[in-house]
């Protein structure tokens, strides 16, 4: 197969829905020669975080000398966003081999979308002679395709509710879902609130014998003036020294959270011979990047040329704030960003969501938020009408509401409205993230 062939391979797989389970990852990887036994991996699951965690420890470590593996889910526009060795994505010429490969193998067999880029993922790493991989997972944990290996740390960036169709109705049903991956003896670093899935998690590392290094416990982030802040350990538990003047590319104070994970990762990483000299931490933590999540854009109104950030004072230019947020967590954080650390004239909001995300605790504390709500629909059978999104909203929001079904549109529309110092949020769903990202600049992997 070339790219395009593989692509649409790929693609008709998305006809076999989510299927939790290891029983066909594991048949595949054996029939190829268990690729992920020859790789030394981080392994990050969570709610939210994950994938910030995950580039953060990729930045720092490739910074720091290391040939690192990234394999992230889902992507915004382009299936290659997933797979990286430091900061190259895999080829198309690549991607279509081993897609090739895998079909071959499976022959008659099917596997689900997302069991197959997991499988594509270990082979491209497994053939590329990395010092390390990072594996995030998809969904949940226990279950997972990528939970197939032994990593030398695990990761829970946070335990709240998302994907209960598949995960549980309760923190805790979550979290067990969470907790299932981690090993025996292999050390643990959460985020983790003190509420009833951390009891699950304790629990769990208990019963196998799993260190567990909890942020606000084990270590912390003191955080300074003018966005500065400070990593250090609590106790004698983590071999790690304080960090001082660190500062994160990415606003929202959450993602010092993460960047705190990260670090504490690289204090177990180190004793198993990955140092990361403080230099390259603090040079990493300012080069961090993750588009779509609080990625700020701003374009000429005329040249549509990207300028730099700052809202437009002079009617010349609009900004945009593109985040992924979809579950309740997610669009707190948002909310709390865009209040604490934005200033803005108005904000137009450009909302799409799947239908089966908790739309009651997700659209509403953005509509209240926002000057102007835009309702769009993201591509997908799962993804809900602006008609549909509507009927979670209350009266008084309504009447500063319009339904624009094609997502162009909505922008254009965002756009005629935008005044000087007003802010466009696209919020909602990263299917629309990566939708409306495309329009704006482009795709992120050429």
């Amino acid at each position: 197969m070339n790219f395009q062939e593989a692509h649409t391979y790929l693609d008709d797989l998305q006809f076999h829905k989510i299927k939790l389970g290891l029983d066909s990852m594991r048949s595949f990887l054996a029939r190829v020669g268990h690729p992920e036994q020859s790789l030394r991996c981080v392994h990050v699951a969570g709610t939210n975080g994950k994938g910030s965690v995950s580039v953060t420890l990729l930045t720092l470590l490739a910074g720091a000398g290391y040939r690192v593996g990234l394999y992230t889910s889902p992507h915004l526009s382009s299936v290659r966003e997933r797979f990286r060795i430091n900061d190259t994505h895999i080829s198309t010429d690549k991607f279509a081999e081993l897609a090739t490969r895998i079909r071959g193998v499976l022959g008659a067999d099917k596997i689900t979308y997302f069991e197959f880029t997991t499988a594509l993922a270990l082979l491209w790493f497994a053939e590329s002679n990395l010092d390390l991989v990072i594996l995030e997972t998809g969904m949940g944990g226990r279950l997972d395709a990528t939970n197939v290996i032994v990593p030398l740390v695990s990761v829970i960036t946070n335990v709240t509710m998302d994907h209960e169709a598949y995960l549980g109705t309760s923190v805790a049903a979550v979290a067990a879902e969470k907790a299932g991956i981690i090993k025996a003896s292999v050390p643990l670093v959460s985020g983790l609130a003190d509420d009833e899935g951390l009891a699950v998690v304790d629990r769990v590392c208990k019963e196998k014998k799993a260190p567990h290094y909890r942020y606000g416990r084990d270590f912390s982030a003191i955080q300074g003036a003018d966005y500065l802040w400070s990593w250090e350990p609590g106790g004698d538990r983590l071999p790690a020294c304080r960090l001082d003047s660190l500062r994160c590319s990415m606003r929202g104070s959450y993602q010092i959270v993460n960047a705190s994970l990260a670090l504490a990762v690289l204090a177990l990483l180190q004793a198993q011979g990955f140092p990361v000299p403080p230099a390259a931490i603090r040079s990493g933590l300012a080069r961090v990047r993750w588009p779509g999540r609080l990625e700020h854009i701003c374009l000429n109104r005329q040249t549509r040329m990207v300028l730099a950030s700052g809202l437009s004072s002079n009617g010349a230019a609009v900004c945009y704030l593109l985040d992924g947020a979809h579950n309740p967590a997610g669009v707190e954080s948002l909310v709390r960003t865009l209040r604490q650390e934005y200033e803005y004239r108005r904000l137009i909001v450009v909302w799409g969501a799947m239908l089966d995300k908790d739309l009651d605790n997700t659209l509403p504390p953005m509509a209240e938020l926002a000057d102007v709500l835009l309702l769009t629909r993201p591509a997908g059978e799962r993804a809900a009408t602006p008609e549909q999104l509507m009927t979670h909203l209350n009266p008084a929001v309504r009447s500063r509401c319009e339904c624009v079904a094609d997502i162009e549109q909505a922008l254009r529309r965002a756009e005629a409205l935008a005044g000087d110092g007003d802010l466009i949020v696209v919020a909602g769903s990263l299917y629309l993230i990566g939708a409306a990202r495309r329009f704006l600049v482009g795709e992120l992997v050429e």
